[in-house]
């Protein structure tokens, strides 16, 4: 039964990831009721602080957006890109990097698309080279970011095994760096220079290539309730990580006839109502713009999936605990760098960090796969750069009127295949090292 159960699964997973967004939620949730009524199996307990620390980072994040905070962000990113044009390929991902860090989402990427477009032609640089480095950046900065929604499904699977938020962090910062800078190396030698390359010369000379605008920066005006949102925001962001750092700053409560330090889930959720809570008031939010902004919107989405995808996730591998761990865990247990390659497919097909976290985190855990390992890994679930659906890579290929970044005739030999796959590889190795000195 345990193989028409998986196939119940990774069918339900297929049937989703092709329609996508809140589809894949639902078909989850339709997954488990065919193996709750179908196979008899008893429901495994819904993952119910992941999503609450998503729901309330996003309803803090939603109203740092309505407050004004977030375009505040992408202008201050816009900025220091157009400080120094000549070394984009370098400072876009960098830049990225460090503001959908600290945001926990990759809008800012996003937003700023057109103007690492625009900044690189004007310079002479490449487009394809910083474009196509950016969209792995992003999504390294993502699962490293203390707030984002794959972080909170991280939290709630190895907070049982004792390894709290700030082990994750100290080794998923700095891999995820080292990837992102080894990514944009590789990227810095991508194609010849524009004044270089024979095909963008025939464009150009054919007409193709439309003339640069004389575009120059203007300096946006932003209220003060939008700088303040953001301070707020990352007070809140830098709270959490402290009170992950220092669990003596945290209450002591009795649990169950034992005093210990408030969980981080409970504290991370409370920390992100009071910072939603205040910026409200003293930015002057109107209430009703929050749930209207696209912060709010897909996070919202990210809930309802991951909800049914890890519930059916989790229903499966607890029913089946004992086969998997019969059948599998020696070799698994044996080589946990196997365990990479299933978690890398499972996000090309998925392709959401937090669901692809929440469908193979506990899975691997289940089957005796070392946390360290586990962690090391973590950049696997980045893989959503192999296939070039994703909306940052069709947008990407779109806002580069040079046509260098571009979608081969073959699918998969695309421009954002090898910066994704050096930068994949380089974060995973270097997980695995630093899990060992860090938490080995």
């Amino acid at each position: 039964m345990f193989w028409l159960e998986l196939v119940v699964l990774f069918s339900m997973l297929v049937i989703g990831a092709r329609r996508g967004g809140l589809f894949l939620g639902m078909a989850g949730g339709a997954g488990m009721a065919i193996l709750v009524f179908g196979f008899q199996l008893t429901p495994a307990n819904p993952p119910i602080n992941v999503i609450l620390i998503i729901a309330t980072v996003i309803l803090a994040a939603g109203s740092m957006q309505a407050a004004g905070g977030m375009d505040y962000m992408v202008d201050l990113a816009e900025r220091l890109l157009r400080k120094n044009p000549k070394n984009i390929t370098f400072l876009a991902p960098l830049v990225v990097y460090l503001f959908c860090f600290m945001s926990g989402t990759g809008y800012v990427a996003f937003s700023l698309l057109p103007v690492i477009a625009e900044v690189a032609r004007e310079s002479g640089v490449r487009p394809e080279r910083p474009l196509s480095i950016v969209a792995a950046a992003s999504q390294q900065a993502v699962i490293a970011s203390p707030i984002s929604a794959a972080t909170a499904v991280m939290i709630g699977v190895f907070l049982p095994l004792n390894i709290g938020l700030v082990d994750i962090l100290k080794v998923i910062i700095p891999a995820t760096l080292t990837g992102v800078v080894a990514g944009a190396l590789y990227a810095s030698r991508m194609g010849k220079d524009l004044d270089k390359d024979p095909e963008y010369l025939e464009r150009v000379a054919k007409g193709e290539v439309p003339p640069l605008a004389n575009k120059t920066y203007h300096k946006k005006r932003f209220a003060p309730e939008a700088k303040l949102s953001v301070l707020l925001f990352l007070l809140g962001t830098a709270a959490i990580v402290l009170f992950g750092t220092f669990p003596g700053l945290r209450p002591v409560l009795n649990h169950g006839g034992t005093m210990q330090p408030l969980a981080m889930p409970a504290t991370i959720e409370m920390v992100m109502l009071v910072v939603a809570t205040i910026i409200v008031v003293f930015c002057k939010v109107n209430v009703g713009k929050i749930s209207e902004g696209s912060v709010f919107k897909s996070g919202m989405i990210g809930v309802l999936v991951v909800f049914g995808v890890a519930w059916m996730s989790e229903t499966m591998v607890n029913a089946n605990s004992s086969l998997i761990k019969d059948s599998v865990q020696a070799a698994v247990t044996a080589y946990p760098w196997m365990f990479v390659f299933a978690v890398f497919a499972v996000d090309v097909l998925i392709a959401s960090q937090s669901v692809s976290a929440a469908a193979m985190m506990p899975l691997g855990v289940m089957l005796g796969v070392p946390a360290t390992a586990l962690i090391g890994m973590y950049p696997a679930v980045n893989s959503h750069f192999f296939l070039p659906t994703s909306t940052i890579q069709v947008t990407s290929v779109a806002l580069d009127s040079t046509k260098t970044t571009k979608i081969g005739k073959f699918v998969l030999n695309h421009s954002f295949m090898m910066p994704g796959f050096v930068t994949m590889a380089a974060a995973i190795l270097a997980g695995f090292l630093l899990a060992e000195v860090f938490l080995g």
